[in-house]
């Protein structure tokens, strides 16, 4: 009898610790994704202008300096606007702009703060995928904000408005200086917002005796026109959010691509990888942009090698070149707006306002 009271008060003692040991996992473990999954509805954020009241956040990492996040606030006001730093702005954690709660408390705060008409990231680099069990998406989608930022980024942008329906922007960090092209871009689609505009079209080359333009220059994929809703941004990042919670549905949209320092063979695999997952048979259109420093050594295919090889074979339209990418002159992109990729005369077309 002793022997079974003691089985009894030992396998209780276990229940309750086993209890204990659940409870304090759930407390510390991530919010489920919020929102239906299968949202169809599109919200669109007001459009800017001078006087509003910016949010400045660092959803992934930060830089060197501080002085830099200064920098970053002064090409802000430059535009007319107010600036309200995130909590967390200078917090540094190793190649991460502090933790993850953190920067994801920063996301969620910009867009419940009344006061706050848009939200500008300081830069890209490395983590934004890790916060996105953090971020409340009906917190979001009940205050719909312009969100703008790329590279990193692109995890936060694709996420956000394949959780809620949000049009953000992948476009200009803060930390850099907008040039003329850029400039335009930014502020037809956010200031001055147009239907009807090409997306990403080279700047005007000066063609003189001799010379003809080299950089920026259009090649054609695959020939035809298709409609659909903008997705995308930096590869390896749509790469990264295959198969989980925040990835954005593929059917009929046009999908965007760009990437950085990436080896041929790199991007070879990335793009293989979208396509062995089914999804790249799923879109209406594919846009590659540029792919910046991502050059091609020894035996390397070349990148325009790769994107007719991974690409060239696929029953829709695909057109590589436009002002998407690591570049001074980037264009903004409205991720989950409408828009018209007619690859035979090298144009990508907004069809509607991205902004309200």
């Amino acid at each position: 009898m002793s022997q079974r009271r003691a089985f009894i008060k030992a396998m209780l003692t276990s229940a309750i610790a086993t209890s204990l040991f659940s409870n304090i996992s759930n407390a510390n473990a991530a919010p489920k994704a919020s929102i239906n999954p299968d949202v169809k509805s599109q919200i669109k954020p007001k459009r800017l202008k001078a006087g509003d009241t910016i949010g400045l956040i660092t959803p992934s990492s930060n830089t060197r300096e501080d002085e830099e996040i200064h920098f970053a606030i002064d090409v802000l006001k430059s535009f007319g606007f107010k600036v309200k730093q995130g909590k967390y702005i200078f917090e540094r954690k190793g190649y991460l702009a502090g933790s993850d709660k953190n920067r994801a408390w920063d996301v969620n705060n910009m867009f419940e703060d009344k006061s706050v008409d848009g939200i500008f990231c300081l830069r890209g680099g490395y983590g934004s995928p890790q916060i996105l069990p953090y971020l409340d998406y009906e917190l979001i989608a009940k205050n719909p904000k312009a969100l703008i930022g790329y590279s990193d980024i692109t995890a936060l942008l694709n996420a956000i408005y394949a959780r809620t329906g949000l049009v953000t922007f992948h476009g200009p960090i803060a930390k850099q200086n907008f040039t003329e092209y850029t400039l335009k871009s930014f502020k037809d689609i956010l200031f001055n917002p147009k239907a009807n505009i090409d997306l990403g079209t080279p700047p005007l080359f000066e063609t003189k005796e001799g010379q003809a333009e080299k950089d920026n220059r259009l090649t054609l994929i695959n020939q035809g026109v298709a409609h659909g809703q903008l997705i995308g941004g930096n590869l390896s990042l749509m790469v990264k959010l295959i198969g989980t919670p925040f990835e954005p549905d593929y059917t009929n949209k046009i999908l965007f691509l760009e990437d950085v320092e990436e080896a041929p063979y790199r991007v070879d695999g990335m793009l293989t990888h979208l396509k062995i997952s089914g999804r790249l048979d799923k879109l209406a259109g594919i846009v590659f942009g540029k792919c910046t420093d991502c050059t091609a050594t020894g035996n390397s295919l070349s990148i325009e090698e790769v994107i007719k090889e991974r690409l060239g074979d696929l029953n829709i339209p695909v057109l590589k070149g436009l002002m998407i990418g690591h570049i001074d002159d980037i264009a903004t992109i409205p991720v989950g707006a409408m828009a018209k990729l007619d690859a035979t005369n090298k144009r990508l077309i907004l069809t509607e306002t991205a902004v309200s």
